[in-house]
């Protein structure tokens, strides 16, 4: 389809990606980061900073749309946009831009996410916004941080579908091991045993260490065209077959409690929406990126985006099914576990290698690729194809 002719299949492409090195320190503040990773991934679609004339990042994003544009010698903007929910928000960043692309309001958009998670300031140790109407129901019983609320929606899925931390460590194994192969991860040197997980310490049982992300220092962005000026450009396309956002009805953060039912989260409404407005079916997924905060919210997208029935999630990760030559390989840079946490950025990036084939975990043939935002908050997927 082209631009502006109100379809958002296959209208646009990413064509550049680009990112800092991950660490848990780095030196350079969050807008230096920011303009590093932009003008990476341009130099990688070999399109000039000049021809940018739209953005779209999260409203978490300390780096402004001004000091940007102006930072990295952008043309005029013609949209912005910033999607919220942190994590949730990651897909739903080239959504924005595709649509917008594809409307026509733009020709040249750029998505990014800088952070200094790593060594920077936790979100919730800001007193000043301790209580934002829905944490008063959540943070006065002891749900502090995030893992709190979602430890707790683990230990339901456990005792209801008799899901063991065997089936977390297949998570956090499979995630592991990608990022052994990847000397860009965090992880690259740090094999896991599942010695070493049933041992570690718990951060908020039945959560112990290794089902939380990393803290990361660290930026990555990608550029969005459309699919004609895709083909001109610099490296292969990988089009946005398919896009969603979804905030379901009566949703309350991460605990989800107002709902009948409390496990079946945003990733249940966001893929009814991706999979109505595709040509293609979870069968034909070639590999996932997945966002991986927690372990647990892997088995909960594994469910909500069709690739297993209700409760099968944990059963699905078994027998090696989410390495590399399984029936689903997940989070082939390693993901928030053990690459990089850069509020689930760093899984476009991967989905962008995959399909050029160029990712350190190389599925062989690899065509189609699945991406997700945050489980637990609003959230937001791609359907990327080749």
């Amino acid at each position: 389809m082209a631009a502006g002719s109100g379809s958002l299949k296959d209208a646009t492409a990413i064509v550049g990606i680009g990112q800092t090195p991950f660490a848990r320190q780095l030196p350079e503040d969050e807008r230096t980061l920011a303009c590093r990773a932009v003008l990476a991934a341009l130099d990688d679609a070999g399109i000039a900073p000049g021809e940018v004339d739209a953005l779209a990042s999260y409203t978490m994003e300390e780096t402004d749309e001004v000091e940007l544009a102006k930072a990295c010698g952008f043309g005029d903007l013609t949209f912005f946009s910033k999607v919220g929910f942190g994590g949730g928000g990651s897909c739903a960043t080239v959504a924005h831009l595709a649509t917008a692309v594809a409307a026509g309001q733009a020709s040249v958009g750029v998505a990014w996410r800088s952070r200094k998670r790593g060594s920077g300031p936790r979100p919730w140790t800001n007193t000043t916004v301790q209580l934002p109407t829905p944490a008063q129901w959540t943070r006065p019983y002891g749900l502090l941080r995030p893992v709190d609320e979602i430890a707790m929606l683990a230990r339901r899925y456990l005792h209801e579908y008799g899901a063991t931390r065997d089936h977390l460590f297949n998570v956090a194994l499979a995630c592991r091991n990608r990022a052994n192969q990847n000397p860009a991860a965090i992880m690259y040197d740090r094999p896991l045993t599942r010695e070493m997980y049933m041992t570690s310490r718990w951060v908020s049982e039945p959560l112990c260490l290794f089902d939380n992300c990393l803290e990361t220092d660290g930026a990555l962005a990608c550029v969005v065209v459309s699919a004609e000026r895709a083909r001109d450009c610099r490296r292969k396309p990988v089009y946005v077959h398919s896009a969603a956002q979804s905030l379901p009805a009566q949703h309350h953060g991460m605990v989800n409690y107002w709902n009948d039912d409390p496990l079946t989260g945003p990733a249940w409404t966001a893929a009814r929406h991706l999979w109505k407005h595709s040509d293609l079916a979870p069968e034909d997924v070639d590999v996932a990126q997945i966002y991986d905060a927690f372990t647990p919210l892997v088995l909960l997208s594994l469910e909500g985006y069709g690739f297993c029935g209700r409760g099968e999630g944990g059963a699905f990760t078994e027998g090696g099914a989410l390495e590399t030559g399984g029936l689903l390989p997940v989070n082939t840079g390693g993901g928030g576990l053990s690459e990089a946490y850069v509020h689930g950025f760093n899984l476009i990036n991967e989905g962008v290698k995959q399909l050029r084939g160029t990712s350190t975990a190389q599925v062989p043939g690899a065509s189609v690729c699945l991406v997700t935002a945050g489980e637990g908050v609003p959230t937001s997927a791609l359907l990327l194809r080749s």
